[in-house]
């Protein structure tokens, strides 16, 4: 399990504490000291346990939805070594690897 600040507003996962912390009878303290400690009202948050897995997915897909075109392009390609290395190969690396580019680039248009 995992304590969570979420905001009501938005549904945006401010903080979060992991199941070790869970074992502290206090943990949803830490929660809402979290929240006051920034001068934020508890009454605009949620606050409360949920499935680390839940909590995680929350996260993912709120940093996920915050990423730029150019993030998600970035992410897509293969490790920068990887490339180098089939072109300095040539032949069938090189045109696996401009396949693999190729895709990167129409999954994820200009």
């Amino acid at each position: 399990m995992s304590a969570y600040v979420k905001q009501k507003s938005d549904g945006a996962v401010l903080h979060s504490c992991s199941s070790q912390t869970i074992a502290n009878p206090d943990h949803l303290k830490s929660c809402q000291d979290f929240v006051t400690s920034r001068g934020m009202s508890l009454s605009d948050f949620i606050i409360a346990d949920a499935d680390d897995d839940v909590v995680s997915g929350w996260i993912k897909t709120q940093d996920d939805a915050a990423m730029t075109y150019a993030d998600r392009r970035k992410k897509s390609y293969p490790p920068i070594g990887d490339q180098l290395d089939a072109l300095w190969k040539g032949g069938d690396d090189a045109a696996a690897m401009k396949v693999i580019i190729d895709k990167v680039k129409s999954d994820n248009p200009k």
